[in-house]
């Protein structure tokens, strides 16, 4: 470096040419006939996509029906009522569960021990009182050893 440039008081006063402005065009300007056909900047309507929402939102709503009347709200609902006191061959279960007029329920019954583990499970038909509704029902369920709670796996039409 040349320290003389550098002493120069001068220097720092000068400029590198002719001020430049920083302001910027809003539109490019493109040579004529090049960079294929420019599109204007308005925005198109997504009719393409609103319509395969609407379309996902009727498929997901028919999916979502489906199920619900497949899996969903059963008229076959068990409740835990209680238990008695178990012995080391069985354990007694009193359950309530809700059954159509005419059908039959068919609820698969089940005694654990203290760690969770299946002691005994046991299928019992619940038939439907007179004009359908909630039937209060008291099963045994036959153990390997003394359980502790006794569990209402899942009632279903009968067959």
């Amino acid at each position: 470096m040349d320290s003389a440039i550098l002493a120069d008081p001068n220097v720092y006063n000068r400029t590198r040419g002719r001020q430049v402005s920083e302001t910027r065009a809003t539109t490019p300007v493109f040579p004529p006939g090049r960079y294929g056909r420019r599109r204007d900047g308005r925005r198109r309507k997504p009719l393409t996509l609103i319509v395969a929402a609407t379309l996902f939102g009727i498929v997901a709503l028919g999916v979502t029906w489906s199920y619900y009347q497949k899996f969903g709200q059963t008229n076959y609902s068990p409740e835990i009522v209680g238990w008695n006191e178990p012995t080391d061959a069985e354990m007694v279960i009193k359950f309530r569960v809700r059954v159509p007029e005419g059908e039959s329920a068919s609820c698969a019954l089940r005694a654990r021990d203290f760690q969770g583990y299946e002691l005994g499970t046991r299928t019992v038909t619940v038939p439907a009182p007179p004009g359908g509704g909630e039937v209060e029902v008291t099963e045994s369920v036959p153990t390997t050893a003394r359980g502790v709670v006794g569990d209402v796996m899942s009632c279903r039409p009968v067959g």
